[in-house]
């Protein structure tokens, strides 16, 4: 859903009961959370009440009992999260709001109109969400519908889970990335968690809609091993996540990330990115613009050659690891830097990812007795070998933007619509894992979000349209573009 890294699993059974019965029990697969958050069920979010009737409701919460919940953390030293962002042992209170419900974990209810501010923010750059929204409203394309979902969770997925909401879905949602979560399957972690452990809550769930890069290649994974057991849609693979999230997205946030996380001039540095597919593309655009120099590495011949086109060297990690300034991974990979690669960098080096989860980065190598971790800012470790050398690890080796930077509000919404998009036509979640075959729902998404430019498409002429063999109105790309 948000940025390269999300999944939605769309459960679109449409019996009546209990809109909790099948995924209440799905909730046991959702990675650091201890229950699932039913967004529809949430009162003190509601955007039709004030800011000061919410203050008043605040007030009147109810502490029923309280739950811990373990979150990531290191048995070695500082490379548990901040106090105030993630404790190693996070207390979790449940609490019932104005309606009566109490089936939600949420930290910090009493933030809730500052959350609900955020989410106004990120609405005004969300176009294509919220005309979805109004469009579809009366039909309520949704309706019946129940969709769980495990993404990073910001107010941008906030934007996505009520405008499902407000189509008449049930909706419940979890959080895949503890350093991304803001408000409430990442890779496809909650498929594969629920075809290993729970197979038999499979017999509900009509469709799984697969965003990230990582995900679709487990879903092939199934595919070729035959176990793939629901229809799945890859709209990883689709124009809209492929041409805006990927690269625009990454382009603009990775320079937001490094500034606040290491205040560091990037102009003049040297700097290694691993991967040039589209999300490296935008990481090594951004950086040269302001002026470091870059490097890449790759395995595709096709994506090495792009590189070159576009100015960069194409390199074998080994040969610059010495020397270079910093390190991002964009790969989607697992071991892309390993050990022996970090005991060879220089003093200082800077290393993130900006690709998939923490496993790019071989985190688990350096939780060992001879290395120490000194955490200097939230986000921020430095880990420093017995001789003195450190090199500073941003957000653990998860991804930088999402866990240390914010990300720009129409890419997400031009993605999320997308999804969205998908989530409300049952009748394309065709066999699994087969790719995104009609251009037609990317081009009415694009076609949303113009406004917010105030652009204006050029009509084809009738004798335009038919030398081109298409229709005045669209589809205008054929079914093969990417």
């Amino acid at each position: 859903m948000l940025n390269s890294s999300q999944v939605t699993l769309t459960d679109l059974n449409r019996e009546d009961g209990d809109p909790g019965s099948s995924v209440q029990e799905a909730c046991k697969a959702a990675p650091f959370m201890t229950r699932l958050m039913p967004v529809s069920s949430l009162a003190d979010s509601d955007s039709a009440s004030s800011y000061k009737s919410r203050d008043k409701r605040r007030s009147s919460v109810k502490i029923d009992r309280r739950v811990y919940m373990q979150q990531y953390t290191s048995s070695l030293s500082s490379i548990s999260t901040d106090r105030d962002d993630c404790d190693t042992l996070r207390l979790c209170k449940t609490v019932t709001n104005s309606r009566g419900f109490n089936d939600f974990c949420v930290q910090k209810i009493r933030q809730a109109s500052f959350g609900r501010r955020e989410i106004e923010i990120a609405e005004q750059e969300m176009p294509g969400l919220v005309a979805l929204r109004k469009r579809a409203n009366d039909d309520q394309p949704l309706r019946g519908a129940k969709v769980l979902g495990c993404t990073h969770v910001t107010a941008h997925t906030a934007v996505l889970l009520e405008t499902m909401v407000a189509l008449g879905a049930q909706v419940r949602w979890c959080a895949c990335n503890i350093y991304s979560t803001q408000v409430l399957d990442d890779g496809g972690d909650l498929t594969h968690k629920l075809h290993k452990d729970y197979p038999e809550l499979l017999s509900d769930v009509r469709g799984i809609v697969e965003e990230s890069v990582t995900g679709v290649h487990r879903l092939y994974q199934y595919v070729k091993a035959g176990t793939l057991r629901v229809p799945a849609m890859n709209v990883s693979d689709s124009i809209n996540k492929s041409k805006f999230d990927n690269y625009y997205l990454c382009k603009e946030s990775v320079v937001d990330a490094l500034k606040r996380t290491t205040d560091m001039m990037i102009s003049g540095k040297t700097i290694l990115v691993c991967g040039y597919g589209e999300v490296g593309k935008g990481v090594c655009h951004a950086l040269k613009g302001i002026g470091a120099f870059v490097c890449v590495t790759e395995t595709d011949p096709i994506c090495a050659l792009q590189a070159c086109m576009d100015g960069y060297r194409v390199v074998k990690i080994d040969e610059v690891i010495r020397t270079v300034d910093v390190v991002i991974t964009c790969t989607g990979n697992k071991s892309v830097v390993t050990r022996a690669h970090m005991d060879r960098m220089k003093n200082g080096c800077v290393v993130c990812n900006m690709g998939h989860s923490n496993t790019e980065i071989d985190v688990r190598s350096l939780q060992t007795p001879d290395l120490t971790w000194e955490r200097v800012r939230s986000q921020v470790d430095h880990v420093i070998w017995m001789d003195g050398k450190r090199i500073v690890l941003i957000a653990e080796g998860r991804l930088a933007n999402l866990s240390c930077s914010t990300v720009p509000s129409i890419v997400v919404s031009v993605s999320a619509s997308t999804q969205l998009m998908n989530s409300c036509f049952p009748t394309r979640l065709i066999p699994p894992c087969t790719s995104y075959d009609d251009s037609f729902p990317d081009e009415y998404v694009a076609t949303l979000h113009l406004p917010l430019f105030n652009a204006r498409l050029t009509e084809l002429t009738d004798e335009q349209a038919k030398y081109l063999g298409v229709s005045k109105s669209g589809p205008f790309k054929p079914t093969n573009y990417r």
